[in-house]
């Protein structure tokens, strides 16, 4: 009896330490089970039907769980407090800068094709809103929700606008016209963005038990964000499997993705720093909705160039998996 309870208590600390590390490290093992299940199914004959199967199940849940992690967010968000402040003027503003410094690189070295390919990719990771998740990540390292949802909002709508008017420029052979641009793209936003919104008011001032439960789970809306940031990887890594760029190339793309996230993140801890809301600005430039940008890179430019969007989605939350850890380890 003594041996099996020794067993049972090894057993009981090796699941704690498990759950333990799981819970520590949640965005690192999201994007370690994407790329693993997708090198399975693409690795593994076996598996080919199940994997042509799961597609259009794959297809749905993810923006099922994107919709769900923003809907979770917003039922708890006061929404009295969704106002403009002032440090999302600034952090607009450095975005735009980046992007019109972007697009004169582009057009200065248009004559070198896998240059331009680069620079596109990295436009793909600038020129995208801040991501539907940030609040959450912002909630976890002490921030303001409510403020990070408003900047996620004007984000958007900047961007609806920004993607439509740049990319066909520079791409012209897509052959899609402005306003065909802005609809679609304004259509992607308002479903996974604007709904959530008004859902998230709906349950808050109409269904008050259900928003209590809501509440009563903060980190509910972090797991359902993993769960997106899985298939996310596993999109990503499909695109790197299958792209025909040159491994140089791609090489390139990620590493300046690398570095593109560090510099988005200092101007933005930079502007806030100034502007009094440094985490939120530091989010707000820095984290980016890759899900959207990859496709737009689909949609106007060369393929290639989604594969920096899915680049920058792994580095953003192993940064974000970071500062959280530094946050947690700080507060004891």
């Amino acid at each position: 009896m003594e041996v099996k309870r020794k067993v049972e208590e090894k057993a009981g600390r090796i699941e704690h330490g498990i759950l333990k590390f799981v819970k520590d490290w949640t965005l690192p093992v999201s994007i370690a089970t994407g790329t693993t299940l997708y090198l399975l199914f693409y690795h593994v004959p076996a598996l080919d039907e199940a994997g042509d199967a799961l597609v259009p199940v794959f297809d749905v849940i993810f923006p099922l769980f994107v919709f769900l992690t923003l809907l979770i967010t917003f039922c708890k968000v006061d929404y009295h407090q969704l106002l403009p402040h002032r440090w999302h003027t600034g952090v607009l503003l450095a975005q735009l800068l980046l992007v019109a410094l972007n697009i004169g690189v582009i057009f200065w070295v248009e004559d070198h094709a896998d240059q331009k390919l680069l620079w596109e990719a990295l436009l793909t990771c600038i020129i995208g809103p801040a991501a539907s998740a940030a609040p959450v990540v912002v909630g976890k390292l002490g921030g303001n929700i409510n403020t990070m949802t408003t900047y996620v909002i004007l984000s958007s709508l900047a961007s609806t606008i920004l993607i439509p008017l740049v990319f066909p420029i520079l791409e012209p052979s897509a052959g899609v016209a402005f306003m065909e641009a802005f609809l679609i793209i304004l259509q992607k936003v308002s479903i996974v963005l604007l709904l959530p919104l008004v859902l998230g008011w709906f349950i808050k001032h109409f269904l008050p038990r259900l928003q209590r439960r809501i509440a009563s789970m903060p980190n509910l809306s972090f797991y359902t964000w993993a769960i997106s940031l899985s298939i996310t990887t596993g999109i990503t890594v499909k695109n790197i499997v299958h792209s025909e760029a040159t491994v140089m190339l791609l090489l390139l793309i990620a590493l300046t993705t690398f570095v593109l996230c560090f510099v988005q993140f200092a101007i933005g801890r930079l502007v806030g720093r100034w502007l009094g809301e440094e985490v939120n600005a530091g989010q707000a430039l820095f984290q980016k909705n890759t899900a959207l940008s990859i496709w737009v890179a689909y949609m106007y430019l060369n393929p290639v160039a989604s594969v920096g969007a899915g680049c920058y989605v792994l580095w953003q939350n192993i940064i974000n998996s970071i500062e959280i850890w530094q946050d947690r380890k700080k507060k004891g």
